[in-house]
């Protein structure tokens, strides 16, 4: 098990479930964060500091964000554009950077307006 961030992340990037997490297990793409859902040891301490209420555990996913499971999850299991190979499991955010590269699922949902 583990937990998800969904669409309310893209293109806020807060970063305080960031700075909350223990394991260093949420890494940074172009327009999202994204949970490794083999790092995340499932403690919570990401979801109540998220301003917009985007991080979920994956059982309690609401219906419109179910896709995100597998989006997450496809983060670090298949090459990005741009990158020649998957990330896997690096074994922390802070030893990899930035990504710089989103799944395509969060490439492509429109920007906010502003």
């Amino acid at each position: 098990m583990t937990y998800v961030i969904a669409a309310p992340c893209i293109d806020v990037l807060d970063r305080a479930c960031v700075d909350e997490c223990p394991v260093d297990c949420i890494y940074e793409g172009e327009r999202s964060l994204y949970i490794q859902p083999d790092e995340c040891v499932d403690c919570g301490a990401c979801e109540p500091v998220c301003p917009v209420e985007a991080i979920y555990y994956e059982d309690d996913l609401p219906g419109p964000f179910q896709l995100f499971l597998a989006d997450n999850a496809r983060f670090f299991d298949q090459p990005l554009p741009g990158r020649s190979a998957a990330i896997g499991s690096p074994g922390g955010a802070g030893r990899l950077g930035v990504v710089g590269a989103d799944t395509d699922l969060v490439a492509s949902h429109p920007h906010a307006v502003s």
